[in-house]
């Protein structure tokens, strides 16, 4: 039996098919860890909604008490009346986590939260004329459907 000499490759290193298997591997780990890190990010924002949410309602209630009837959308948004009325709000709990404005809004919306005041009888109320008696305050979520978290006025 005649042996042959087998050849012996110069060529040291990894396959084409090699690179392309642990580079689709690492995509595919870089996109579970960056849907992750992005669904961490959106709950911690839900979470902090909720908070602020909580944290205003509180203080309308404390206001109720004391006044006898709850701010108007005009006077939520005037930060110096916020100061002066609500002097625990912190005014960052006024802003939702992805907006950089402090205003809230008459209706529910994304990046907003919503403060809706009325009257007695559900009709608009301006403390003048006709008193705040009840309200909404909304925070919209980040999900697939957006979802809402509301507090609503003990009155």
């Amino acid at each position: 039996m005649i042996r042959m000499p087998l050849k012996k490759s110069n060529q040291a290193g990894f396959t084409l098919i090699e690179l392309l298997v642990v580079i689709v591997i690492i995509g595919i780990l870089l996109a579970l860890v960056i849907t992750s890190y992005a669904s961490v990010q959106r709950n911690q924002r839900n979470q902090d909604r909720q908070q602020d949410v909580n944290q205003i309602y509180e203080q309308l209630e404390a206001y109720y008490v004391e006044n006898s009837k709850y701010p108007t959308l005009a006077d939520m948004n005037n930060l110096n009346w916020v100061a002066t009325n609500m002097k625990t709000l912190a005014k960052s709990a006024l802003k939702d986590p992805s907006s950089n404005s402090y205003l809230l809004v008459a209706k529910p919306t994304k990046n907003a939260f919503a403060y809706t005041v009325t009257s007695s009888t559900g009709t608009t109320c301006n403390n003048v004329t006709v008193i705040c008696a009840h309200y909404t305050l909304t925070a919209t979520l980040e999900a697939s459907a957006l979802k809402t978290y509301v507090k609503t006025s003990l009155n």
